[in-house]
């Protein structure tokens, strides 16, 4: 079903990495483009340190993690990707970045049955493809983190996705990643993240008004709902940035007010207070 065997990676942050990592896991050769050397070889240095954990865990035989790490490569020019079977873009969620990306991915790719696939969390596929000369090879491909750990992929075809496109990246998320896949409608936010970005904005709302302590909220949720980690500690982990980002996209799709980020979340992004990759959100990640 899926003849993908060179898979281009754009944006080596946190989800960058973890996608680059589960593709090499599975035997593919990768390249992370980044829009500098630095940052792409910073994204590189995070793969070889997770798969070093991975091995550690026993996770990884160390034949196995070095296969992997040999399977990767690092740039800062986006044509190094012109071979790539799939494309598959996690950069920053910003609808504007992601457009003009595209439109030049569009014209890097040669192959024209190449995939360009979207890590987005909530911008519509439709608006991507519409960057481009290719919208039927056009789909949202959307991890969860940590990739290499959570087993979902979710799937969202746009109105002009070809069949063909989309079975393709089923087959290559569920038998070559070993991914469990959903398919979404092309609506912002598709299944998950319409359900979960309501719960940590109002899970913010709460802490704004007084009603609790973040520590309380999150302590309320795992001890007496069973949830692996609560709310506040959640969106720390994804990133606040990141989390404003969707509600955002959210808003701005369906004009409910559950969606709108409240005012705390906005102070604290713009503070820089973004979780875990800034040290401090919520809660404090910094060394004591």
């Amino acid at each position: 079903m899926t003849s993908f065997k060179r898979v281009g990676v754009v944006g080596a942050g946190q989800m960058g990495r973890g996608i680059t990592e589960a593709c090499a896991r599975a035997g593919l050769q990768v390249t992370l483009c980044d829009v500098s050397e630095d940052r792409a070889r910073a994204g590189l240095a995070g793969v070889a340190d997770s798969l070093l954990h991975a091995e550690k865990r026993g996770t990884l035989t160390p034949e196995e993690r070095a296969h992997a790490l040999a399977g990767i490569s690092a740039t800062a020019d986006l044509s190094q990707l012109a071979e790539a079977d799939v494309v598959v873009e996690a950069a920053t969620e910003n609808e504007q970045a992601k457009t003009a990306l595209f439109r030049q991915l569009d014209k890097v790719v040669t192959d024209p049955a190449a995939v360009l696939a979207s890590n987005t969390s909530s911008i519509p596929i439709a608006r991507l493809a519409a960057a481009t000369g290719r919208p039927q090879a056009v789909v949202g491909l959307h991890f969860f983190n940590p990739v290499p750990v959570m087993p979902l992929v979710e799937i969202i075809p746009s109105l002009h996705t070809s069949k063909d496109t989309e079975l393709r990246v089923r087959a290559f998320a569920g038998e070559v990643l070993g991914k469990r896949t959903i398919v979404a409608q092309d609506r912002a936010g598709f299944v998950v993240n319409s359900l979960l970005i309501p719960y940590l904005l109002a899970a913010v709302r709460m802490v704004s008004s007084g009603t609790a302590t973040a520590d309380d909220i999150d302590t309320g949720m795992t001890a007496g709902c069973a949830h692996p980690m609560g709310p506040l500690r959640l969106a720390d982990l994804i990133g606040l940035d990141t989390v404003a980002a969707i509600g955002e996209a959210l808003y701005e799709e369906y004009r409910e007010p559950l969606y709108a980020p409240p005012p705390l979340l906005r102070r604290m992004v713009e503070s820089g207070l973004l979780g875990r990759k800034s040290g401090e959100g919520f809660f404090s990640y910094r060394a004591a």
